[in-house]
């Protein structure tokens, strides 16, 4: 478990090559699948996302798409804490994304008699899936339905199998106006086709298992998507002052969401590593999703040894994690470094679990590597955006012979007629 890989080593090499290629997903095995659930629910609506809850879930649901889903007497029923930390969460969230928000702004100006601008509107309609099975997800709930209405999203739907009273409590503080009671690949269908009971979204957002992650891509186009999410992961980022008791725990606040999570640590220190394995046994023990944790260390655990603080920087740029967290002197400093990650999170006092559950900013991140090309889930996600292009007479006499030049090198001749019939030019 987490055994050293030293840098210039082959076995570094071979690791690191690997790692920065964790987000090749192959979907072969379930694509079929996949497509067979998607062309049903296409044709057969309702009834077909019945007969795949019953099939895929084990259950019978009596209205798939529920308006009024409970969530006033589900708040109710959560503890005091539970219920005052849903609120501080959708205010926190709100409040961030609120600040991103203002720099979504429309614009506009005029040269030349040419008006030009960008307007930006908010989506009509989302879905929100959010997961079932090994946990409960409220928080994703909240870090992305509260996004969306801040965004302006007109109506927010949360599709999750069998939810909880505390998914349902979620979904009522962040305002969603109704939730699809189904999961997977059918759930994503019904979203992106809509049925006789379930409106059709412009957008679904929100991570789950490899069947849905292949569904999202395949109705990419009929709808957008945010992103095809893979297993969650973090990088630590250590030298020789961390604290091996809080990386280990660092670790296995990732480890412990699926057999599939990536807990990886890269430092200066080759004794940090000795010190890290042992806090993750002492830890482990104690753990009640230690098989789960235990796993994912076995399969995506990684230390990685390294010589200076540079090359901290160079390899949490090439891994570009979902989650890296700073473990190191002036931490501050490295973390400008860092230009490739979902989250960063500066100094030994700034857990994970912070930006999971209260910070503010979403916790949807990219993940795989895909922080190399992908930001956080926020506003800009729930927003399009129109051009607005207006000529008068004498801007568009003016640019008319660059306008049909262009277009006839390229062999668009109506291109060009259209230009030139404006200004009262034959059109033969």
């Amino acid at each position: 478990m987490l055994v050293a890989l030293q840098a210039g080593s082959a076995a570094f090499d071979e690791a690191v090559s690997r790692l920065a290629r964790r987000g090749e997903t192959d979907f072969s095995k379930v694509e079929p699948a996949v497509r067979e659930i998607l062309e049903a629910v296409r044709t057969e609506g309702d009834a077909a996302v019945h007969r795949f809850v019953e099939r895929f879930e084990g259950r019978r649901v009596s209205t798939l798409y529920q308006a009024d889903y409970g969530g006033a007497q589900a708040l109710a029923s959560l503890e005091p804490i539970i219920r005052d930390a849903l609120a501080e969460a959708r205010a926190r969230i709100a409040r961030y994304h609120e600040k991103q928000a203002e720099q979504l702004t429309s614009f506009q100006y005029t040269e030349g008699g040419v008006t030009l601008g960008s307007r930006v509107t908010p989506l009509e309609r989302v879905g929100v899936y959010v997961p079932g099975g090994k946990a409960r997800y409220p928080s994703s709930v909240l870090m992305s339905a509260v996004i969306a209405r801040v965004a302006g999203v007109r109506q927010v739907i949360v599709a999750s199998p069998d939810a909880g009273a505390e998914v349902r409590a979620a979904c009522h503080v962040a305002g969603v106006h109704a939730l699809l009671d189904a999961g997977g690949a059918h759930a994503v269908a019904a979203l992106a086709y809509g049925t006789r009971s379930i409106p059709k979204v412009d957008k679904i957002v929100g991570p789950g298992n490899v069947y849905v992650a292949a569904a999202k891509r395949l109705v990419f186009g009929e709808v957008d998507i945010d992103s095809i999410a893979g297993p969650s992961e973090i990088l630590v980022v250590a030298d020789d002052s961390a604290n091996p008791a809080v990386v280990a725990a660092d670790l296995l606040s990732q480890a412990e969401h699926d057999e599939a999570a990536y807990a990886l640590l890269v430092t200066t220190s080759a004794a940090l590593v000795d010190q890290v394995r042992e806090a993750l046994g002492a830890q482990l023990a104690t753990l009640p999703r230690r098989a789960i944790a235990e796993a994912s260390l076995l399969t995506n655990g990684a230390a990685l040894v390294v010589a200076d603080r540079h090359a901290l920087a160079e390899v949490a740029n090439r891994l570009a994690a979902e989650h890296v967290a700073l473990h190191v002197r002036d931490a501050a400093e490295l973390a400008q470094r860092i230009e490739r990650a979902g989250a960063i999170f500066v100094g030994a006092t700034t857990p994970e679990a912070a930006g999971d559950y209260l910070a503010g900013p979403s916790h949807v991140l990219p993940t795989g590597g895909a922080a190399r090309h992908a930001a956080p889930l926020g506003v800009y996600d729930f927003v399009s955006r129109s051009s607005i292009i207006s000529y008068d007479a004498a801007a568009l006499s003016a640019q008319a012979a660059h306008i049909t030049a262009l277009a006839r090198v390229e062999g668009l001749e109506a291109h060009a007629r259209a230009v030139e019939v404006r200004l009262g030019k034959s059109s033969t």
